[in-house]
């Protein structure tokens, strides 16, 4: 089995901390619910793209920019609790995983929805 690269044990905690830092201390209305779903850090760990997924998607640009604008203010509290040297440079991403998922499991619905009528009618 190959050891994790720094980087990916990293994005872990980093995703953790970001999100208790999103939970307990950005009290800004216009953020919405928002879970960090995942962290990309960059192998010399200088930047990371976090990812978010936003409940209600007429939030989703208006709380990408709460979150931008707010990414230093979250790299610094990360930095009291993560004992790194340099805390990577924050960037926030809608995550479009899930609804990309949802896309695939209606096509996959459709079509064997379609198979089903077809095998009924050739009985």
């Amino acid at each position: 089995m190959h050891p994790f690269k720094r980087a990916q044990r990293v994005s872990g905690s980093l995703r953790e901390d970001i999100a208790h830092v999103v939970l307990t201390k950005i009290k800004d209305p216009r953020l919405g619910f928002v879970t960090i779903t995942d962290v990309s850090v960059a192998e010399d760990l200088k930047s990371a793209r976090v990812f978010v997924s936003i409940l209600k998607k007429e939030n989703v640009e208006q709380s990408l920019k709460v979150l931008n604008s707010a990414a230093g203010f979250i790299r610094k509290e990360i930095s009291k609790t993560l004992s790194m040297k340099v805390i990577p440079v924050l960037s926030f991403f809608e995550d479009k995983s899930m609804l990309y998922g949802s896309k695939i499991d209606k096509i996959f619905e459709k079509i064997h929805g379609d198979n089903h009528e077809s095998t009924r009618e050739s009985d």
